[in-house]
């Protein structure tokens, strides 16, 4: 079975680093690509990054675009998510997501990302 589960959350000022990982199993991680998405209290869930299978393209929010880096390590199964520079407006749950054979999506369970003095 597919299973995503993420880590990494917690607390943190604005202004500083936080570094979210996705460990992946049941399935062949290296050949699908990755996405981080996240949903505030209240607010729709939105697409925050993606990365490709080889880690060779990436995209991302205009929001979070020079500030929060995606990549992937294929040994360790394993898609991170560096957020620098964060803001309050970062806080959110955090998710990550893969879409295998073209048409199952799969998801994490979250991780709890708190932006606050």
């Amino acid at each position: 079975q597919v299973q995503l589960v993420e880590s990494g959350g917690g607390l943190v000022q604005p202004g500083g680093s936080l570094r979210l990982s996705c460990a992946a199993s049941g399935y062949m991680f290296s050949s699908y690509g990755m996405n981080w998405y996240r949903q505030a209290p209240g607010k729709e869930r939105e697409f925050v990054a993606a990365i490709s299978w080889s880690g060779g393209r990436t995209n991302y929010a205009d929001s979070v675009k020079g500030r929060f880096t995606i990549s992937r390590d294929n040994a360790k199964n394993t898609v991170y998510l560096q957020m620098n520079s964060l803001k309050p407006e970062d806080t959110a749950v955090y998710y990550c997501k893969t879409v295998v054979g073209g048409v199952r999506e799969y998801w994490g369970q979250g991780t709890q990302v708190t932006v606050s003095s």
